[in-house]
């Protein structure tokens, strides 16, 4: 944990702990969220090929959960971190420009 806690520039136990459990409900609610969203837009499980239908799901679990981590690392106090992981982790996708 040391070494994560280096690496992410990180002081506590607890803010690692809070962190952790950031990427938990931001994954959890990203996944939720994807089934409503791709039944709005007329792809249905049952009437969708399943490849289409996955494809787009998890297309669509990528920008969600993009939005709910700053809003969750916000909601928890650690807006700081996440905005920067955010930055980090789109800058290594090449979707760096979004920033500029």
């Amino acid at each position: 944990m040391e070494k994560l806690k280096k690496r992410w520039g990180i002081d506590s136990n607890f803010q690692l702990a809070v962190i952790f459990i950031v990427f938990a409900i931001t994954g959890s609610t990203a996944a939720k969220l994807a089934a409503p969203l791709c039944e709005l837009i007329g792809l249905h499980r049952e009437s969708t090929g399943g490849w289409l239908y996955w494809t787009a799901r998890i297309l669509l679990i990528f920008p969600i959960y993009q939005v709910l981590l700053v809003f969750f690392g916000w909601l928890f106090g650690q807006f700081k971190f996440f905005w920067n992981f955010e930055k980090k982790m789109l800058n290594r996708m090449g979707l760096g420009f979004l920033f500029k």
